[in-house]
């Protein structure tokens, strides 16, 4: 179904129509996706759930244009991404997205300021030049101004998926795909890492989050559901949960305790 857009609207930030993946193995095909229809808007917090084998991993892979789709169309900032060349994927994803990951995926023998820098060593357009100043703001954003010069094994879990997050935004990216950011998380720190998620969407900046964590997606505005490689639900987020909220109050009853 087309939609008409106002005059002078942006274009979705991901649009993608039909898109099916087959994975053959020997004589056998596997259908991870299955004709999967999705729009995401500038400024939108969706969180995509489903359990092991539903096909959300698929489909962050192929929306983070790491992998490409069997079949149908990807629509990345208006720009046609599905037949891209390799190379071109690999600047698409420099220049327009940001990653987080449920392990971090940050260098061991790293200070924090070098992890962060480092998306904008790999740009080959070379058009941000001042990358210790871009990394050091980006750190400042996530609150980590005053450990720049740490190392992981010095970070506690939630200042190394903070300093994820600031690598994630060092580029000002358009769209942050976030891949179980909170799994790794004791309920504490999930918490400050979904309030520091809600408060950079609410700075305008556009998140997809995948989890298989109900209370995580509470924090999220709109819920997709897979199951067998398709969208079985798509709906917003009914008494969306909000996650400062939530830490104070988790904080004052350690310490009522």
């Amino acid at each position: 179904m087309t939609t008409t857009r106002p005059t002078g609207a942006p274009p979705p930030v991901i649009e993608i129509q039909n898109i099916s993946k087959v994975y053959r193995m020997g004589s056998n095909e596997v259908f991870a996706l299955r004709g999967v229809d999705l729009t995401v808007e500038p400024g939108e917090f969706i969180a995509i759930m489903g359990t092991s084998g539903s096909g959300k991993s698929t489909m962050m892979n192929i929306l983070g244009c790491l992998d490409t789709p069997s079949s149908g169309s990807y629509r990345l900032d208006g720009v046609r991404v599905d037949g891209m060349s390799r190379n071109a994927l690999a600047d698409l994803r420099n220049q327009k997205l940001g990653f987080v990951f449920q392990g971090f995926n940050l260098l061991s023998r790293t200070s924090a300021l070098d992890n962060v820098e480092l998306p904008l060593l790999y740009d080959r357009t070379h058009a941000k030049r001042d990358t210790k100043a871009l990394a050091s703001a980006a750190l400042e954003r996530v609150g980590l101004g005053k450990r720049m010069d740490h190392h992981p094994s010095e970070l506690s879990g939630g200042q190394q998926q903070r300093v994820a997050i600031a690598r994630a935004l060092v580029t000002s990216p358009m769209l942050i795909l976030a891949d179980e950011p909170t799994g790794n998380l004791d309920s504490r720190t999930t918490l400050d890492v979904m309030a520091l998620f809600q408060a950079l969407n609410n700075q305008g900046i556009t998140i997809l989050l995948v989890t298989h964590e109900p209370e995580v997606s509470q924090y999220a505005k709109r819920i997709v559901e897979m199951r067998d490689g398709k969208i079985r639900r798509d709906h917003p987020v009914e008494d969306r949960r909000n996650a400062a909220e939530d830490l104070a109050a988790h904080d004052a009853e350690e310490v009522a305790a």
